[in-house]
């Protein structure tokens, strides 16, 4: 067996517009039923939701048999943590809180084999390489990583063009919520000034050649941001949706048995 190719990094060089789903709720029966939906990626969140490296697994293999991408965001960009999830099976990897090109720099070579990095070689008992049945692996996994690097700051987007412009990083994923809180905003990652930092962000990736993503649950705004260039666009949550559809389903019931009383 060959290293199977890696799509969703093919689409963004393509420039090709890649709709996905945030995962939070940190389970692999759930992120099956996400993936049977069409998104082209699902974004498996071990940073801010109870995610541990086995529920990455599962959620891995969950998922693998559809055609919906998993992304799969860290905690922070620790070189053996980065390791451990490539050996999960992870081709895309998503990295917060990354302010300058040498952090970026940093992370490309920590997921990449020498000579041009420093990942360390295990892939002997690791599902990455599917424990050596991928004969090619070694020599092929270097151009099949994706690596996303998050932009959450003011210091970060003042760097937008060097971090994107580093070799071996694929996108620039912009945070709302980080960015917001940075700007003196915290909690309001829809306020006007956060939109047009987001906005101004996105344009700026995109001029460079490098794919531009984002986070937004507001459809209208979601559109004004794939509008400005965004490429990867996260346009929902699994827990926000479980939560809005069944409170609107208790509160309709509600509503329907306060009438009749």
């Amino acid at each position: 067996m060959l290293t199977p190719h890696n799509t969703f990094k093919q689409s963004l060089h393509n420039a090709e517009l890649q709709i996905g789903l945030w995962l939070a709720l940190a389970n692999s029966y759930s992120a099956e039923l996400c993936a049977t939906c069409g998104f082209d990626w699902l974004l498996i969140d071990g940073e801010h939701a109870p995610v541990d490296l086995r529920t990455i697994l599962a959620s891995l293999q969950a998922v693998a048999a559809y055609s919906s991408h998993p992304v799969v965001r860290i905690p922070k960009g620790d070189e053996a943590l980065i390791k451990q999830v490539l050996e999960l099976g992870a081709t895309t990897l998503l990295v917060p809180m990354v302010d300058s090109a040498d952090e970026a720099q940093r992370l490309v070579r920590t997921t990449r084999y020498p000579p041009e990095g420093i990942r360390g070689v295990g892939s002997g008992v690791a599902r990455s390489s599917r424990w050596t049945q991928f004969s090619d692996y070694v020599s092929k996994t270097n151009d099949e990583v994706c690596l996303l690097v998050q932009a959450e700051t003011q210091e970060a987007l003042a760097n937008i063009e060097e971090i994107a412009a580093v070799d071996g990083v694929d996108g620039v994923f912009i945070g709302p919520s980080d960015l917001a809180a940075s700007m003196g905003l915290l909690g309001q990652p829809s306020h006007l000034e956060v939109r047009k930092a987001v906005i101004d962000g996105l344009q700026r990736i995109a001029r460079t050649g490098k794919a531009a993503g984002v986070l937004c649950a507001d459809e209208p705004l979601a559109r004004v941001y794939i509008e400005a260039g965004a490429r990867f666009v996260a346009v929902g949550i699994d827990t926000s949706l479980l939560l809005k559809s069944a409170a609107s389903l208790a509160d309709r019931f509600k509503h329907a048995g306060d009438a009749v009383n």
